[in-house]
Parts: C-alpha cells; sequence; structure tokens
C-alpha cells in the first residue's frame, strides 16, 4: 500500500468537487474554493502526481450497452498458488463481461463483477469461462438489483482515527 499524502481543506474540497463531476473546469474549481485558477491547476498536478488522483473515467450504462443484467460471482480457485492464480485473474480481467475483479480473504478467493445480456449469457459465461477453468473449484452467483455509488472518498478525519 501507498503512503499516505497530507491533503489540506482546499485539496479536500478539489477532491470532492472532481468526483461529483470530472469535467469540471479549473476555472470553476477555482472560484468554487476561492482560489485563483492557476493556484487550482497546480494544485490538482500535485494531486496527480503524488498519486491521490489515479485517473478520469468515463461511466456508461451498462443496460444501454445490452448488459442489463449484473452479478456478482464468488469464485474459489484451488489450488490457490500464483502460477495459476495470475493467469486467471488476467484471463478473467480480459473477458468483455467483467467490471471489477476483488481478490479476497475468507472461504472465496476472488469476488468478480460481470455485466451480462441477460440469465442466458450470464450461464453461458459461468460454464465457458469460468467452471470450465481447472483451477475453479467453484463458482456462486449473486444477481445485482440495484446499486447505489457512496459519496466521494476522502481521508479519515482525525476524530475518526483517534477512536
Amino acid at each position: 500500500m501507498g503512503e499516505s499524502v497530507v491533503l489540506d481543506p482546499v485539496d479536500l474540497h478539489l477532491l470532492r468537487l472532481l468526483q461529483n463531476d470530472a469535467r469540471t473546469t479549473y476555472r470553476d474549481l477555482a472560484a468554487q474554493v476561492g482560489v485563483a485558477p492557476s493556484t487550482c491547476l497546480d494544485r490538482v498536478t500535485r494531486l496527480r502526481r503524488s498519486g491521490v488522483i489515479l485517473g478520469h473515467r468515463l461511466e456508461l450504462d451498462p443496460a444501454k450497452l445490452g448488459r442489463g443484467l449484473e452479478a456478482l460471482l464468488s469464485v474459489q480457485v484451488r489450488p490457490h498458488r500464483r502460477e495459476l492464480v495470475g493467469p486467471f485473474v488476467e484471463r478473467i480481467r480480459a473477458l468483455p463481461e467483467s467490471r471489477t475483479v476483488f481478490h479476497l480473504t475468507g472461504p472465496d478467493d476472488y469476488l468478480v463483477h460481470v455485466a451480462v445480456a441477460d440469465m442466458t449469457d450470464l450461464q453461458r459465461l459461468v460454464l465457458d469461462e469460468f467452471t470450465s477453468r481447472r483451477e475453479v473449484a467453484r463458482v456462486e452467483t449473486r444477481l445485482i438489483f440495484q446499486q447505489w455509488e457512496c459519496g466521494p472518498l476522502l481521508p479519515p478525519s482525525p476524530s475518526a482515527q483517534s477512536g
């Protein structure tokens, strides 16, 4: 894990605004935060260089792309050895249906968020791309009915760290 970066209130305000809309112009950001546009640019550049800001992503609606069914696949890999899990993860990441892959502790080794066209497509994906692999011992599927984004990610408040 990387080291945390010290952020002041202006940095936190910029991060909150950018997480809500990454397309906001530096002029608009500067006005909302109360700094000069050049200061705003310098601060955002520093946040990028320090690794706090990792990138900007375009959010798409899976249903409008013909992938209206989303699911979480809990996957157990056996044996759980580096020479098997490395290629497994790369294969799963390369699938167009895969949205996110998490490596976990506990009885399941991976949690894979997928978006597919329908139940038939989900069944094909599970059978052809997961359970057909020798290293996959078990797959458990959970359909996602609805999901919500949460607030912007900010460092813990000092009172939360001391408790």
